[in-house]
């Protein structure tokens, strides 16, 4: 029974563990999704300057407000470059969080399935040992029946 009560204990650990990879891969998740919507701003923004930009093709421009607009937009493509990367080390951080999660549950699974097999094996004997025992009270009873004898129940 006591290697019962530490697979208990066991479980609740595990059941901890598993709830604090939930918890991570919400955190995870969310920066994953905050990541995705900064991106999606300056892509939008990109496309909105190019657009902006590209009306106004015919108009004459100073060539140092051209200047200034090339430098800006290859700011922005850097800024774009830099956030391309940061997505992509958010992906690799939700995807070790999901496995930890699934590595915990496994675990999780796995340690209930034990206590269910030991319960029952637990059970199973129980019921052998009643089973015996009736069996012997019914043996006495027919000796005593048989041959007249008395015997006295332990």
């Amino acid at each position: 029974m006591s290697s019962l009560n530490a697979l208990m204990i066991a479980i609740e650990m595990a059941t901890r563990k598993r709830d604090e990879a939930r918890q991570a891969l919400r955190e995870r998740q969310h920066a994953h999704d905050t990541a995705r919507s900064q991106m999606d701003q300056l892509d939008n923004y990109a496309r909105e300057m190019q657009l902006r930009w590209g009306a106004s093709e015919g108009a004459a421009m100073k060539p140092e407000v051209m200047f200034h607009h090339g430098q800006f937009m290859d700011r922005l493509q850097h800024a774009i470059n830099l956030q391309t990367k940061v997505m992509a080390d958010q992906a690799i951080r939700l995807e070790a969080a999901q496995k930890a999660l699934m590595a915990t549950e496994l675990r999780l699974s796995s340690l209930n399935k034990v206590v269910e097999t030991r319960r029952r094996d637990i059970a199973l004997a129980q019921m052998r040992r009643e089973q015996k025992q009736t069996d012997e009270r019914a043996a006495l009873q027919f000796i005593g029946r048989t041959f007249g004898l008395q015997f006295q129940e332990v």
